[in-house]
């Protein structure tokens, strides 16, 4: 009778249904090794920013909005210049200045130790009240 329950699989042993994780974490490890040692060997992002060349006329007519160390805004435009409180004052004169015009560059300089956040708020401010050509002032050379 031994032999019938043995046969009939009453008898017989499961197999275990785990995950073998060796194989797993010795693959993770040498993934880990390979990245530490090629880690450094990568260099870094290096930006090539566009080199500016020299415009060939300048424009008859361009308004220059100037942003000083301290984040203030003042506005030039042939002669006239004029320092303004708010965002929304620059763009209500630049857009005075250009007589509606739409054609009439608008350049911005802006110091070197200006935030660039202040700058991009002007140009943000500019772009809202329908200002279409717009550009940043640049030095040339080093």
């Amino acid at each position: 009778m031994t032999s019938v329950q043995g046969r009939t699989g009453r008898g017989r042993r499961r197999g275990m249904a785990e995950i073998n994780m060796v194989p797993f974490i010795d693959v993770m490890l040498v993934l880990l090794i390979i990245f530490m040692v090629s880690a450094p060997l990568i260099t870094t992002g290096l930006v090539d920013l566009p080199r500016v060349g020299q415009s060939q006329q300048r424009p008859p007519k361009v308004v220059e909005v100037v942003v000083d160390k301290q984040g203030r805004y003042k506005v030039r435009s042939e002669g006239e210049e004029g320092r303004v409180s708010t965002l929304g004052d620059l763009a209500a004169q630049v857009q005075r200045l250009q007589a509606g015009d739409a054609q009439v560059p608008v350049v911005i300089s802006a110091d070197r130790e200006v935030q660039y956040q202040d700058v991009v708020k002007a140009m943000d401010a500019l772009q809202k009240a329908g200002v279409s050509r717009l550009g940043l002032s640049v030095q040339q050379g080093s």
